[in-house]
């Protein structure tokens, strides 16, 4: 015998239809893990840069947020206390709005911590 049997005719596009979904799902989730780490990388470089300037004497708030891209400075905070500089930003990306507390926290210190 040679070809499908009738009964499994139009079977892959059936599998296809069935898994578009679910890959397309599992791309939205891996798209929203990469801008939460990369809203983490940049609250980390912006805390930095705060703690640079606040060791120089600038105004550490300012220059922790003019780190920032233009995009994540709406969502974004900048707090000095003491000899810290602590920066807050709020992920963007396709999930974000399901988990709107959603903020990633850095910190960075000028001279020695206790």
């Amino acid at each position: 015998m040679s070809g499908p049997l009738p009964r499994e005719a139009g079977q892959a596009s059936v599998e296809l239809v069935a898994t578009v979904p679910a890959v397309l799902l599992v791309g939205v989730f891996l798209f929203q893990l990469l801008a939460v780490g990369y809203a983490a990388v940049l609250a980390g470089n912006a805390a930095e840069a705060g703690a640079v300037a606040l060791a120089a004497g600038r105004d550490a708030a300012a220059a922790a947020r003019d780190a920032l891209p233009g995009w994540s400075r709406q969502g974004a905070s900048a707090r000095v206390r003491g000899g810290r500089v602590e920066v807050s930003v709020r992920p963007l990306g396709p999930l974000a709005r399901l988990a709107p507390d959603l903020r990633l926290r850095a910190r960075a210190a000028v001279g020695e911590e206790g």
